[in-house]
């Protein structure tokens, strides 16, 4: 092999290796955790792929999401946020019932949670305007917000004088 052969394959060789390098992209983890299952929640699952792909972050090409259902099973999820704390994902998105789960099994990973229960009396953070610790999310608030619900639900229909509502009682959001 002359010297001319050995500097075009050694160029050639070396820009491979360049464009395989380009070509692999580092792959975030994060973990999502609930205790639905994953029929329930579907249409949330495509909403928050759509919005990570509307911030870059696609599914399967430059981020991995490790999906843990309790399947409506509450028992489940301390063994399933173990799970995702022993794989060291980045961060953990935890609803359905599954906030509280995380944050007793990590005080350091990040975990963004999705909530109907005041976070607060929940323990899962110190106040919404400085949550403090690993925590952060959204609160929906929805036993807070339900006087207000019946005051417009009576301003729509004035004459109803009896309203059913349809609550679990262990269901803590």
């Amino acid at each position: 092999m002359n010297r001319r052969d050995l500097l075009i394959l050694s160029t050639g060789a070396g820009a491979w290796a360049l464009a395989a390098r380009a070509q692999q992209k580092y792959a975030r983890v994060v973990g999502f955790l609930s205790g639905a299952s994953p029929d329930s929640y579907a249409p949330f699952i495509a909403a928050f792929r759509s919005g990570l792909r509307e911030t870059g972050y696609v599914e399967g090409t430059n981020l991995t999401i490790e999906y843990r259902w309790a399947e409506d099973h509450p028992d489940w999820l301390p063994a399933l946020a173990a799970d995702l704390v022993g794989r060291k994902v980045e961060a953990i998105l935890a609803g359905g019932g599954a906030p509280g789960v995380a944050k007793a099994a990590t005080a350091t990973m990040p975990i963004v949670f999705v909530t109907g229960a005041d976070p607060v009396a929940a323990g899962m953070v110190t106040s919404l305007n400085r949550p403090g610790g690993n925590l952060t999310g959204v609160s929906f608030l929805t036993g807070e917000l339900l006087p207000k619900r019946l005051e417009i639900l009576h301003d729509l229909l004035p004459g109803v004088t009896t309203v059913a509502v349809l609550v679990n009682p262990k269901y803590s959001g």
